[in-house]
């Protein structure tokens, strides 16, 4: 009897210990290899190479798919191969040589594709191929597949982008990994965009992709790779035009409600902001003032004081004309260079390296003294901007030295003017985080920590390459029009300051309809500076897709956000609630979410199966470390598990990749956590707590599910808590299953989840059960 196998490309990089598979895909029509046990009943070609090719010519994309699958088996197979096709694309090539000659493929529309997934999903008893439901799908056969041979195919379509208020959106679909046994082993995209009109920035919300952008800003080269690879996400490209005066910082504004919502209640939005980089020949960076402070107590002995050393000398070099500039050393006592902020001339760069050279590392750590008086330098007026650059190892040990002290000395040494900068960089596990943090929120900087096994250089020098000529400070958002419309919730909060050749990627929740004026407030040299867009609070229901990346975007920042208040500040109930309500909705599981999430649930009674985490739930070791740890999130200022926290909490505040971050957050708090001596036990349980927490939890479709056993639970059930209704109980692959899948074409990616999903369709929840 001849089975159903499935061979599916796989792209992208994911966490979740799932088999996966791209866009394009072969059904091969009889078994090449009985699976072992306890894997589906599918034995896929392996594919070993995934390429795509775009070029976006103004409004037009041509993507280019090249995808190479393998026969592992001794003998020839038959096959299938299908290309569900993005909605209005138009197929452009397809290449698959067999025998010597081209194939002739044929294009089915969307019922028709839909009817062909269902079979698929009836014969296989597996729901996989709903993610694609409501795509016209592309279609050939593939004949001979030879033993122990590579099969070729090569797909172009074109798409015409829709231009949304100076942005363009493109995608290429990803997100639909399942049963490929190997990863793919070479994944590359590569996307061209021209423009005529230039480009203000080319941002990826989905991978961390390198852009490159051609010196008049109308040609951009944007990449990513990876190699043994698995997929959770559909590649995103977001590109957003230049203003028409060179001088100009153009705004974006993207909106997204969720459906249903009204415009009485908040949606959320992204704020595109980007000064060009590359100002005219004739044009001068505005200038600015910068004191650096170096620790140099004794234990910055060694190879840290050498890197400090370049590091400085490098900023020194790259200070711009008409900078002035000072540095201060710092020990048990502190010595400035000036004593004065100089203009950073010739002769005064080379006394600058001269000191620098001599800089040596002995003594204790009096922090107070050395921030007063580089603070102290900042002029009455000018309006000029003026940055401290403070790089420490240590904890304050001469002195003053408490977290209050040193606070209320900033405070009150800047004064009601403002206008300080102060960016902190903690340098190895022994500083005083609560204290590096503060100093930098307060001035609406940022604190970074180097970690003892990295380059104070690098971090620095690549810092101070990006704030070298600032453009807009004091940073103030206006959303206005007739209706009232407003913006709340703003992240990163407060607003830093822009600089040239970066973009401001701000989120927030907004309320109000209709069209509205965005006002950009801020100063430039000392001088008040409005820049303003028309912006539609509307979202397109046939765009909102494009835009599910927002809401969680901003959930990263505002769960981070809040959790620094708990850190910083102290806990209190309602900042509890928020965090567990977001965290749970948007499915950002960390340990110190996983256990607020558990303590919730637990306190509210949702019955056992129903509940998010319910593998740690149940593991008693595990929950009694996580709560160990969110007490030391809580109370530790210094130390490897400090540092990694902040750390952690940096990559979220500052995420433009809600995926991205949640990743880079989880594995700063489990590197500290295994660094820190501990038993057997206890490391065994961390160990079960990182599977549980990038495991059980995904976002699909603008909703959080969750595994709890065998079963997929989705957050809107688990919201009820013991108040939720007996679920509908609908069979899967049963008659009523597509039927109530017809009725919800919605639920499709939902239901490709597997085949035990509890969800909430309307206003009932259904229990889909094997």
């Amino acid at each position: 009897m001849q089975r159903l196998v499935l061979a599916l490309v796989l792209l992208g990089f994911s966490l979740l210990p799932r088999l996966a598979f791209a866009d394009g895909f072969i059904i091969v029509t009889e078994s090449i290899v009985r699976p072992p046990p306890g894997h589906p009943v599918y034995a896929p070609l392996e594919v070993t190479e995934h390429h795509v090719s775009v070029v976006i010519d103004g409004q037009v994309a041509t993507t280019t798919v090249d995808q190479e699958f393998y026969n592992p088996a001794p003998r020839v197979v038959e096959g299938t191969y299908f290309f569900p096709v993005p909605k209005d694309a138009q197929i452009e090539k397809f290449q698959l040589e067999i025998a010597g000659k081209w194939t002739d493929p044929e294009l089915l529309d969307a019922a028709k594709a839909r009817a062909i997934y269902e079979e698929i999903v009836r014969k296989a008893k597996d729901p996989a191929l709903l993610e694609y439901a409501g795509r016209r799908l592309f279609k050939a056969r593939v004949f001979p597949i030879e033993a122990n041979s590579k099969k070729r195919i090569r797909v172009s379509y074109r798409e015409v982008l829709p231009l949304d208020f100076g942005a363009l959106a493109y995608r290429y679909p990803l997100a639909t990994e399942k049963f490929s046994a190997q990863p793919l082993r070479n994944l590359s995209i590569k996307v061209e965009v021209k423009s005529e009109k230039g480009f203000a920035s080319v941002y990826s919300p989905s991978h961390p992709a390198s852009v490159k952008t051609d010196e008049g800003g109308k040609r951009a080269t944007v990449d990513f790779s990876a190699k043994d690879s698995r997929a959770s996400t559909d590649f995103e490209l977001i590109c957003t035009s230049r203003a028409a005066k060179p001088d100009d910082v153009p705004l974006t504004l993207l909106t997204y409600r969720e459906t249903g919502s009204t415009a009485e209640e908040d949606g959320y939005f992204v704020l595109f902001a980007a000064p060009p980089g590359d100002r005219g020949k004739d044009t001068k960076p505005a200038p600015k003032d910068v004191v650096f402070v170096l620790d140099t107590s004794g234990s910055m002995s060694g190879a840290k004081i050498a890197q400090a050393r370049k590091a400085l000398a490098f900023c020194v070099e790259h200070l711009n004309e008409g900078d002035r500039f000072d540095l201060i050393r710092f020990s048990s006592d502190n010595e400035a260079l000036f004593g004065k902020l100089e203009e950073a001339t010739v002769a005064r760069r080379k006394r600058a390296d001269e000191f620098i050279g001599g800089l040596k590392a002995m003594g204790g750590t009096a922090i107070h003294d050395a921030l007063k008086r580089a603070l102290e330098m900042k002029p009455t007026e000018g309006g000029r901007p003026f940055v401290v650059i403070f790089l420490t190892d240590g904890l304050a040990n001469i002195g003053p030295s408490r977290n209050e002290e040193l606070l209320a000395m900033t405070r009150k040494t800047i004064g009601d003017a403002g206008g300080v900068r102060l960016f902190s960089f903690g340098i190895g596990n022994d500083v005083n985080t609560h204290l590096l943090d503060q100093l930098a929120e307060q001035t609406r900087a940022y604190s970074t920590y180097v970690l003892p096994e990295e380059d104070v250089e690098i971090k620095l020098s690549n810092f101070f390459a990006k704030i070298t000529e600032p453009v807009l400070t004091d940073l103030k958002l206006e959303l206005t029009n007739a209706d009232g419309a407003r913006v709340s919730q703003l992240h990163p909060n407060p607003l830093p300051d822009l600089f040239a050749g970066d973009q401001l990627v701000l989120v927030g929740r907004f309320r109000g309809k209709g069209d509205a004026e965005l006002r950009l407030l801020g100063k430039r040299s000392g001088r008040e500076q409005v820049f303003a867009a028309k912006v539609s609070l509307e979202t397109p229901a046939e765009r909102n897709s494009s835009r599910e990346f927002i809401p969680r975007l901003w959930a990263t920042r505002r769960v981070a956000f809040l959790l620094d208040e708990i850190r910083l500040r102290g806990e209190n109930a309602e900042t509890r609630e928020e965090v567990v309500r977001i965290a749970r909705k948007f499915g950002l599981v960390t340990p110190y979410t996983a256990h607020l999430i558990i303590e919730d649930e637990a306190r509210r009674e949702v019955p056992a199966a129903r509940r998010s985490l319910g593998q740690l739930d149940k593991d008693a070791a595990a929950r009694g470390v996580v709560a160990e740890s969110y007490s030391s999130f809580k109370e530790k200022q210094s130390g490897a598990g400090a540092v990694g926290d902040a750390r952690g909490q940096n990559e979220a505040k500052l995420a433009t990749r809600a995926d991205e971050a949640n990743i880079a957050q989880n594995a700063e708090v489990f590197r500290a956590a295994k660094a820190a001596p501990m038993t057997a036990p206890k490391a065994a349980a961390v160990d079960r707590i990182e599977r549980y927490t990038q495991q059980n939890a995904r976002f699909v479709n603008g909703r959080a599910f969750y595994q709890n056993g065998t079963q997929w639970v989705d957050s809107k059930v688990q919201a009820k808590g013991k108040n939720a209704s007996a679920a509908q109980r609908i069979e899967f692959n049963s008659e009523a299953y597509f039927a109530l899948l017809n009725k919800h074409p919605e639920a499709a990616p939902w239901f490709a989840l597997g085949a035990n999903v509890l969800i909430t369709l309307g206003d009932t929840d259904y229990e889909i059960f094997e």
